[in-house]
């Protein structure tokens, strides 16, 4: 065994990590509530609520902006 760990407590460590690892991927899925429908015709540039807005402003604005 790896460290000289014996079995139970490698098992229990494990599962404990694998238990805690499962709850975190729920409380993120139940937390963000992704969209999973498919929508038939694709959405425009900005209409999709997973876009950073704020991001693509500031970066339009320092090109723009340069002499």
């Amino acid at each position: 065994m790896p460290a000289g760990v014996p079995w139970p407590t490698y098992l229990k460590t494990v599962a404990a990590s694998m238990l805690a690892m499962f709850a975190g991927a729920e409380v993120v899925h139940r937390y963000y509530r992704p969209d999973l429908s498919i929508p038939e015709i694709p959405p425009k540039p900005g209409e999709l609520k997973t876009e950073l807005l704020g991001v693509k402003a500031k970066s339009s604005k320092v090109e723009t902006s340069q002499p």
